[in-house]
């Protein structure tokens, strides 16, 4: 992996950063005592914070805080600060206090709501976004984050509109970058309705240069912003047809090297998968069908269950949701038409039923990464509910599932068996992603029962709670693979 420049090399931009502090510094001691002007100590901290100084931009934030606790460029840059180093909960307190002082300011509402969203916490992020437009209707950072409230909550025609609003001459953003020497160009395709992997924990913005493209939205005839490679972030097929669409268009407009190209990542929904995957050797996949939700909250609906192949117990999804939202198991069909009726979205997938339960009554989801043709554990979740999620598991009440995920981490093969190993090689071979998961259980004669193959998947790194101690080490080498591959894919394009 190729080294990041040294600071001494002389990077333009960052010396130019540096002799601007320079400069502030020496205003400030000039006019010391003499009642300085609280934009230029702002303007300090904040370049503080870009030069990675984040320790000494916090102080001089608190210090000048003290001074003009009202001043809303210090909290909001001061908040910005805070999020930007993950203290996410005091982030909020200051944004809050920036609202406080300057209700009518949208900026303070559309970041404490960004970080809302973030949370999952969708009513008091949504009040935000709806104040910021009552305040100005075409604000367009309130409109795109209102669109990604409701299409969480499954309002999807809701959320086009608003996304329209947001995204319409507004698809490319650019994220700071704080490094210290020439920065790896890269751009970062999604798409605006989600369905995007996960990228904050491998790309560091010391290391990368990001421009986002909202592809949906791009204007096909839009200069790309320079770039040496190209991240495709859109994940879901089933919810995101058209952005990887948009985004197929635009890697072929560029020789840039591309991670997971999107025309790959389109032949991956849930159907698909369920129909190419079940040919690879061990594999056994859940018979899978699109639906009507109103057909199967008629009276008919079990009918046409039947139709289709299926029985009871099966598995009713809203396509588009993960972390196993509107995601339910219908035990009888006398339960369909309300089990229908309660999932968002005109079409549901009917999932046949794997039973992944062991001799003990658990099931097991296991998940491993898939990172530049390699494959890596990343974890076990034991739990005695059929829907199985790893952070509503019985894993941290439980020491010897928490002893049983760590021998599958220290030695997978041996955990799962050579015919379980064998079958994540040949669906590795049949996705062809660069960056994958899949989420699994055994069968009683050692087969894997697939739950899911996508892009989609996050990797999330424990807590500093020692229980997850024996978690850290594969969690450490999927993010320094995935990095290594990503950087393997810059020197590519130097190359060419």
């Amino acid at each position: 992996m190729p080294s990041p420049p040294h600071a001494e090399e002389g990077w333009a931009p960052r010396l130019a950063q540096e002799a601007r502090l320079r400069q502030l510094d020496e205003m400030l001691a000039r006019q010391a005592g003499a009642g300085c002007a609280i934009d230029v100590e702002i303007e300090r901290a904040v370049l503080l914070g870009a030069l990675n100084r984040r320790q000494e931009a916090q102080q001089a934030f608190v210090d000048l805080l003290r001074r003009a606790p009202t001043n809303f460029s210090a909290l909001n840059e001061f908040a910005t600060l805070l999020t930007n180093i993950g203290a996410i909960d005091a982030a909020c307190r200051v944004y809050s206090e920036a609202i406080a002082h300057h209700p009518s300011n949208p900026i303070g509402h559309v970041n404490l709501a960004n970080l809302l969203l973030r949370a999952n916490r969708y009513v008091e992020a949504r009040a935000h976004y709806e104040t910021v437009l009552r305040i100005d209707p075409e604000h367009a950072p309130a409109h795109q984050g209102l669109g990604a409230v409701l299409a969480d909550l499954g309002d999807r025609a809701g959320a086009r509109r608003h996304f329209d609003r947001g995204f319409r001459d507004h698809a490319i953003s650019s994220l700071p970058y704080r490094g210290v020497g020439p920065p790896v160009t890269l751009l970062q395709l999604v798409s605006s309705g989600g369905g995007n992997i996960p990228t904050a924990a491998f790309l560091d913005d010391r290391t990368f240069l990001t421009s986002v493209i909202v592809t949906n939205y791009l204007d096909p005839h839009a200069p790309l912003p320079p770039h040496q490679l190209i991240f495709n972030a859109i994940g879901d097929a089933d919810l995101c047809g058209p952005a990887l669409e948009a985004a197929a268009r635009l890697v072929a407009r560029t020789r840039t090297p591309v991670i997971n190209d999107p025309r790959v990542v389109v032949q991956t929904g849930r159907i698909a998968n369920a129909r190419r995957l079940r040919a690879v050797p061990g594999v056994v996949t859940a018979r899978t069908e699109a639906i009507a939700r109103d057909r199967l909250a008629g009276r008919d609906g079990a009918a046409s269950i039947a139709e289709l192949g299926l029985a009871f117990p099966l598995l009713l999804r809203s396509p588009g949701y993960h972390t196993g939202r509107n995601f339910i198991l219908v035990e009888a069909a006398g339960q369909l038409p309300e089990a229908a009726a309660g999932l968002p979205g005109d079409e549901l997938l009917a999932i046949e039923y794997l039973d992944a339960r062991g001799e003990d009554g658990n099931a097991r989801k296991y998940r491993v990464m898939m990172i530049g043709g390699a494959i890596y554990p990343l974890h076990l979740a034991i739990s005695r509910n059929w829907k199985v999620h790893y952070f509503t598991s019985d894993m941290a009440d439980q020491p010897d599932h928490r002893r049983e995920e760590e021998g599958f981490l220290g030695d997978m093969r041996a955990t799962l068996g050579d015919k379980a190993v064998t079958a994540l090689e040949g669906i590795r071979d049949a996705l062809g992603l660069d960056y994958a998961g899949v989420d699994f259980g055994l069968g009683p004669d050692g087969e894997l029962l697939l739950f899911e193959a996508s892009a989609t998947m996050v990797v999330v790194a424990p807590s500093s709670d020692e229980r997850w101690a024996y978690r850290r080490a594969a969690v450490s080498t999927i993010l320094d693979a995935v990095l290594a591959m990503i950087m393997e894919k810059s020197s590519d394009a130097g190359r060419t």
